[in-house]
């Protein structure tokens, strides 16, 4: 098993339970790895942000308890540490500033903490939120809290990434904290992500995962063309990636499988788009030529493989972990949903075909994954 799947076990511990891992093996595995889950560095490359571009909610805003932590955070830290608090969605500052409020009290009463647990929030209103801000230690992780900022993503939904805005301004955040001294620019990322759902509803554990929302054709502006229909249930699931730039904003990924779409019916003289779908860095999944048409990257399996495709070039660096883990939910949809046979087998581009897709950093990746077939 291969590091990045770590991210998910983790994910997966209660919110009373602190996640906790040995410091040296941990600046090993993140070393190499950051571009996987809460890779905020990816998302600086395109242009800084201060966080004057960014709307900040003071603790006095959002009506936090006056209580506080007194352990001093000595700056510059060289750790970022990002986590997802299940069950805290909110889309404005109103309702965001409820949730910080349960959650602080939660924190203090339930917990035992001194405050709330992080530095900041993002909430999917594009808020930044105080936590115990810059220059104080939190609580979030065991073992990391006095070399590390921790900054939560509001909670989204299971299978969705946090909006655009949460995106931009968890950019403008990190950005500014470098800048200013409160990160080293060589900071790293170590894999322990801890996921709260100290607020979600009581889930029954026998539920299945829901499949995860596909922008249809109609939403990224898709042509009208027709292809040759699939034999279903599909054989086999064949992984590639575009090559090319990526992208992690979904206006981005739109405009990009538009000029992908068009690239394959106007320069190659393809009936479509030659992919079943399409995976964004923004952590959606785009309805390529879909379930039921075939796809023509794979010769002699196009009519029995579903063709997924990452957007981007993954030879040095893997997708980010939003990205893989939407491929996997959607294998598994497709499985539930009898579009493939559960005992499917799984490749890469370059298993059937004479190519470098899908790049050696992503083929790394899925060789662990389940019915993986080389």
């Amino acid at each position: 098993m291969l590091p990045w799947l770590f991210v998910f076990s983790v994910l997966a511990f209660p919110a009373w339970s602190v996640s906790s891992w040995n410091k040296t093996q941990t600046k090993q595995l993140s070393e190499g790895l950051q571009y996987l889950f809460g890779n905020i560095s990816q998302l600086i490359e395109k242009g800084k942000l201060s966080l004057d571009d960014v709307t900040t909610v003071s603790r006095k805003e959002w009506g936090a308890e006056d209580v506080g932590c007194s352990s001093p955070l000595t700056r510059p830290v060289d750790v970022l540490v990002t986590h997802h608090i299940f069950g805290l969605e909110c889309h404005n500052q109103a309702v965001c500033s409820q949730r910080l409020r349960e959650l602080q009290a939660y924190h203090v009463h339930n917990n035992s903490a001194c405050d709330v647990a992080y530095n900041f929030l993002v909430g999917d209103d594009g808020r930044v939120y105080e936590g115990v801000g810059w220059n104080i230690q939190g609580s979030h992780t065991q073992g990391y809290n006095n070399i590390s900022l921790g900054i939560a993503f509001f909670g989204t939904k299971e299978g969705h990434s946090p909006s655009p805005a949460a995106l931009s301004a968890m950019k403008g955040l990190i950005s500014y904290a470098v800048q200013k001294g409160y990160l080293s620019s060589g900071y790293i990322q170590p894999l322990l992500v801890k996921g709260e759902n100290c607020l979600a509803p009581p889930q029954k554990e026998n539920l299945k995962k829901a499949c995860p929302n596909i922008v249809p054709r109609s939403a990224w502006g898709a042509r009208k063309a027709s292809c040759l229909s699939m034999t279903l249930p599909a054989r086999y699931v064949i992984i590639l990636h575009t090559g090319g730039r990526t992208c992690s904003m979904y206006d981005e990924c739109r405009l990009l499988i538009r000029d992908l779409q068009s690239y394959f019916m106007d320069t190659l003289n393809a009936c479509d788009i030659g992919y079943n779908f399409a995976v964004g860095q923004d952590g959606s999944i785009y309805e390529g030529v879909g379930w039921n048409t075939q796809g023509s990257r794979n010769a002699g399996y196009n009519d029995i493989a579903l063709s997924i495709t990452f957007m981007g070039t993954f030879s040095g660096a893997p997708p980010n972990a939003i990205a893989l883990a939407a491929a996997q939910d959607l294998i598994r949809c497709a499985v539930d949903k009898g579009y493939l046979t559960s005992s499917y087998l799984l490749m890469g581009h370059s298993d059937v075909v004479n190519t470098l897709s899908p790049g050696k950093a992503l083929y790394d990746i899925i060789k662990t994954w389940p019915h993986f077939k080389h």
